[in-house]
């Protein structure tokens, strides 16, 4: 029997802490700066996760994946202008948003391998865009990616320091049942924060685990694909840290959720 080295153990801890420390500063900073800062912001970085995922599926011809991540930025951009998913009158489907299955669609007839693939995961990767503009430069926006911080940091620590069964061996051998429910803990603890805060509805504060579930399945997905592709990372974008798929995939399966909960909950007001 094995047993991994402490230093191991912890041999991921300092990308993973300046890569959130980045991340969080750019948000940070978009947030702060507003439209159409915020905006040009989430289409670059949905772009570059489009055309790193179209690179994974097909590395050549270069021009293929880098035209569908201009179309893949271009139509979140468009689409982001007046876009409210919470407005009762329900905008998750308009012809601004039927541009997101543009990439898809061009994909769909470019990339000549796995094309269920691509547009499953693409379709997931444009829904997140959205997800991200609805959510918009403010306090919703920020209250999520602490779930998704809280989520991924409170993982981290315990599934290191407990082990335990592994969640899903096969697909990602590091993470483990009790870091996957630390994580959705973790989530609870800020969903409630978040909600005493008033910036949630005790009701909306207990999706919290969900939101978080998903981030871990987002996160698990984009392992499972690279697993498939037989490579490490989606590109080399970001010296030492990989591509930007790899440090938006939990926020990217997170966001596409919580854009189907806040359509979902529009019906239901329209409805009623």
């Amino acid at each position: 029997m094995t047993h991994e080295k402490p230093s191991s153990k912890w041999s991921d801890l300092a990308p993973r802490v300046l890569s959130a420390i980045a991340m969080a500063a750019i948000a940070i900073g978009a947030i702060a700066l507003g439209d159409p800062v915020f905006l040009t912001l989430i289409a670059v970085v949905i772009g570059l996760c489009i055309a790193e995922f179209a690179r994974l599926l097909q590395p050549a011809p270069v021009w293929v994946f880098v035209l569908l991540g201009a179309l893949a930025a271009m139509a979140v951009f468009i689409a982001s202008f007046g876009f409210d998913a919470s407005d009762p009158e329900g905008q998750l489907l308009s012809l601004k948003t039927l541009l997101l299955f543009l990439p898809l669609i061009v994909g769909g007839v470019l990339i000549k391998t796995r094309r269920l693939l691509f547009l499953g995961y693409g379709g997931v990767i444009m829904l997140a865009g959205l997800g991200f503009i609805s959510m918009g430069p403010g306090e919703v926006l920020i209250w999520f990616l602490l779930i998704i911080i809280m989520s991924d940091v409170a993982g981290y620590f315990v599934g290191r320091m407990v082990g335990g069964p592994k969640f899903w061996p096969r697909i990602s051998p590091k993470k483990t049942w009790s870091g996957t429910v630390a994580g959705w803990v973790g989530a609870m603890l800020i969903g409630l924060a978040g909600a005493g805060f008033g910036v949630f509805t005790p009701t909306e504060a207990m999706f919290a685990p969900l939101i978080a579930f998903a981030g871990q399945m987002g996160d698990i997905a984009e392992s499972a694909i690279k697993r498939k592709m037989n490579v490490k990372d989606s590109s080399n974008l970001i010296p030492g840290h990989g591509g930007v798929l790899d440090r938006f995939d939990a926020m990217i399966g997170a966001a596409a959720v919580l854009l189907v909960l806040i359509g979902v909950s529009s019906l239901v007001v329209q409805a009623g």
